[in-house]
């Protein structure tokens, strides 16, 4: 297994600032293929790009108030593409949610704290 094999990545976050930085954070290394959306439907409009991962925001509608959460677009997304690794991203810490985000097929859940980025990377290489 090539650990560090570029891979196509999904980021889901209405949040550009994030966004950006994980998209650096993620291609310092590893010239991975970044794309990033603000919308759980725009994402779900390009999954015929055959991502290897998606980072996906568990809150995503304060851009967009009628879009999909997170959680609506991770039961999307599994339904159709029941094998694509997606980790779920998060401010909130409450465990009954991450445990429901593992439950409905996420591979992880990870918390937006200082050490995210890292455990993001640490995981897409694995996968």
């Amino acid at each position: 297994m090539d650990l560090d094999k570029p891979k196509k990545i999904f980021i889901v976050d209405d949040d550009a600032m994030l966004t950006e930085a994980l998209k650096d954070y993620l291609t310092r290394r590893t010239p991975n293929e970044i794309h990033i959306f603000s919308t759980g439907e725009d994402c779900l409009r390009h999954l015929s790009q055959n991502p290897d991962v998606i980072i996906l925001d568990y809150y995503l509608n304060t851009v967009q108030k009628d879009a999909a959460n997170g959680m609506e677009i991770l039961q999307v997304i599994k339904k159709h593409y029941p094998d694509l690794h997606v980790i779920m991203l998060s401010n909130q810490e409450r465990y009954a949610i991450a445990l429901q985000t593992i439950q409905k097929g996420a591979e992880q859940y990870v918390i937006k704290d200082e050490n995210s980025f890292g455990k993001i990377a640490a995981m897409i290489r694995e996968f």
